[in-house]
């Protein structure tokens, strides 16, 4: 069973910067579609970026340029650095994992859905005021 627990969350001003981390257990084959989530109050769960096996990435265009999704194999971590954040981007962030494509991402991020997605972490919370 796949565990993901993410950490780095927070309070930060407008303009400002945060980094999540998502650490990642009990893989077996290591081959995973990896992909950062947000959800707001009262709005759709949003993919916003995504990484590959071989670290090929895609992002939703509101925040191509301020986010970036990586990741250290060695240490079994997820990250997402979020730079020149603002407050629309207060939600609760999800780190998400499936190896339904073999280490592959498919399909259009902007479409993906709860579904998609085999596993979750808890979730944690980003919180920018203006």
């Amino acid at each position: 069973q796949v565990k993901l627990v993410e950490s780095g969350g927070g309070s930060v001003q407008a303009g400002g910067s945060l980094t999540l981390a998502c650490t990642t257990s009990g893989s077996t084959s290591g081959k995973y579609c990896l992909a950062w989530f947000r959800q707001a109050p009262g709005k759709e769960r949003q993919a916003l970026a995504s990484i590959d096996t071989d670290g090929g990435t895609t992002y939703l265009d509101s925040v191509k340029g301020r986010f970036t999704i990586s990741k250290d194999n060695i240490k079994s971590t997820l990250y997402l650095q979020m730079d020149n954040l603002e407050p629309e981007d207060t939600a609760t962030y999800y780190c998400a994992a499936d190896d339904g494509g073999i280490g592959y991402c498919f399909g259009y991020l902007p479409l993906w859905e709860y579904s998609d997605f085999k596993y979750w972490g808890q979730g944690i919370q980003v919180t920018v005021s203006s």
